[in-house]
């Protein structure tokens, strides 16, 4: 037998037999051909039906018979498909892979329905199934998105694919406010690392850092901080620009939360310069927005670098594969940007688009833009209908959960409310941004004498 007979000999001994006996027995019946022709002079009747009901495993040699006979090849039985057919499947998925890290999730996904349609050899159909996962995630669908990745996760593959599936897993299950999820997909990836021979990859700074936000969001600081030095320090050894890149994003994000807005700008200046040597567009815009985001939050605001990076940022986002939420925080830093440069129809505008973008689905972000809004009308002394901006602002975020961030637009609320004179409406928003941190008020009685 040729190198490749014998690989296909390999396949043979592994191939679900279920399978293989629909593949000859609809061949045959496409040929028009009885089992006793089919079975010749090599086989009886009998084996040939055994081998279709997928009770029988035939050699190699009787099987390249049984495929003359059919007018089949043995590729064709074994793979599904033949050679020809397999290319053309490999060069759909290769443009949907080009589609995704264009920003062009919806082709990506129509590049992947052919080939989960079609009886594909399992290494294509694992590949459509996987860039289908992170297509849905680029597209916003975060439910469907989380359901393919649960069961991609659930395969015992190991692999870089199955790693960068855990990542988006836990990324997308941050996306939807379930950080105890986020949290024990990464924990539990983190874990299996070694076994897989993955510990010492980019892709494993990035699960650190990924599983580090999860942390920060729930309000384990501490923790996300300690684990994002580590990742810098992993990423250090590995001398790989997208992980140092990762890792300094991350760390810059934690800075700028607690308050530490210069040494956030600096260490997202050394992700930019690092993201820039790559290719991915999408991640470096994203990058961009979060540094346009905290040079607005610098004392006083650096507004015209702040807005040439997300200048840079929209144009990359154009050309990445961005999802709504990306680029839903990018607008709404542009709205930020505009109102601080005195713009407010512009600073309205943009609010505008992420309200329509986001009010079902990301409450949290809608807030923010509502709350814009009111400080559109609060700077120029229109105090009614701010305190009904405000107003609007806290039933939206009502319906989010309570973690850090719903904690921090809780309390810029309470401070927001208290500028305009409601301070019964600021003390209630101050006392849910310490419930949403598990704060709670003790109450203490007391004896009269």
């Amino acid at each position: 037998m040729s190198h490749v007979d014998s690989e296909l000999a390999g396949l043979l001994r592994t191939i679900d037999l279920p399978t293989l006996g629909t593949r000859v027995r609809n061949a045959r019946l496409a040929k028009g051909l009885t089992q006793s022709e089919v079975a010749g002079e090599d086989a009886s009747t009998a084996y040939i039906s055994r081998i279709e009901s997928g009770h029988r495993r035939p050699d190699g040699r009787l099987l390249e018979k049984i495929a003359d006979r059919i007018d089949t090849t043995l590729e064709q039985l074994l793979h599904g498909i033949d050679a020809n057919q397999k290319a053309e499947l490999t060069l759909k998925l290769d443009y949907a892979e080009l589609a995704l890290a264009s920003g062009k999730p919806d082709d990506a996904l129509a590049g992947t329905v052919e080939v989960l349609e079609h009886d594909a050899p399992p290494e294509l159909r694992t590949r459509a199934r996987h860039l289908r996962a992170l297509a849905l995630e680029s597209a916003g669908d975060l439910d469907h998105a989380i359901g393919a990745l649960e069961e991609l996760v659930a395969a015992p593959a190991g692999g870089l694919d199955w790693l960068v599936s855990a990542i988006a897993l836990s990324r997308c299950y941050r996306e939807s406010g379930d950080l105890a999820r986020a949290i024990d997909t990464g924990e539990n990836a983190m874990s299996r690392l070694e076994e897989y021979d993955l510990a010492g990859s980019d892709e494993a700074v990035q699960l650190a850092v990924t599983l580090a936000a999860a942390h920060f969001e729930r309000g384990d600081v501490a923790h996300a901080v300690r684990l994002c030095h580590r990742a810098i320090d992993q990423a250090e050894g590995l001398d790989s620009p997208r992980a140092k890149a990762s890792a300094y994003w991350n760390a810059s994000v934690m800075e700028s939360n607690q308050g530490r807005v210069e040494a956030a700008v600096s260490l997202a200046q050394k992700a930019i310069r690092l993201l820039e040597l790559d290719t991915d567009n999408r991640n470096l815009a994203r990058l961009r927005t979060q540094l346009g985001w905290t040079q607005l939050r610098l004392d006083p605001p650096a507004l015209e670098d702040a807005e040439a990076n997300l200048a840079r940022a929209e144009r990359e986002l154009d050309w990445s594969s961005a999802s709504p939420t990306d680029a839903a925080r990018h607008r709404l830093a542009q709205a930020r940007a505009r109102f601080l440069a005195g713009d407010r129809e512009e600073a309205a505008r943009r609010a505008d688009e992420v309200i329509a973008a986001t009010q079902a689905d990301l409450p949290l972000l809608a807030t923010e833009a509502i709350v814009i809004h009111g400080q559109i009308a609060a700077d120029r002394g229109d105090a009614d209908r701010a305190k009904n901006s405000y107003r609007e602002a806290i039933l939206t975020l009502s319906a989010a959960g309570a973690d850090r961030q719903a904690a921090q637009l809780w309390f810029e609320l309470g401070g927001l409310l208290e500028e305009i004179g409601s301070a019964d409406e600021a003390m209630d928003a101050y006392r849910r941004a310490a419930a949403s941190t598990g704060l709670t008020v003790r109450h203490t009685s007391r004896t009269q004498v």
